[in-house]
């Protein structure tokens, strides 16, 4: 049985992420690392405005996100990007949050 699963990736987060993490930024869903790491701030910021718990996370994983740009080893940026995940787990349902707050 073959239980290997694809490493995350920045592809695989900017993908899983961006479409709710933009609209809550109020941007254009983000295409690169840089711009996702930004748009991750911005939102955990107004995360924190509305008062949706979570925010300090988003912001954990916004550095991780960082950390993994400036990354010169292969391993590293993929447990910075295992790391990112984790904090990010949680974004999609605190966007729906956001969302019903508007």
């Amino acid at each position: 049985m073959d239980t290997q699963t694809e490493p995350i990736t920045a592809d695989s987060l900017i993908a899983k992420y961006a479409t709710d993490i933009a609209f809550v930024a109020e941007e254009e869903p983000a295409t690169t690392l840089h711009d996702f790491a930004y748009q991750v701030t911005v939102a955990a910021e107004r995360f924190e405005g509305a008062g949706i718990n979570g925010g300090d996370e988003l912001e954990t994983g916004a550095q991780y996100l960082v950390d993994a740009e400036y990354a010169t080893d292969d391993n590293v940026r993929t447990v910075l990007f295992g790391k990112a995940a984790e904090y990010l787990a949680r974004a999609n349902d605190m966007a729906d949050e956001y969302r019903d707050m508007c």
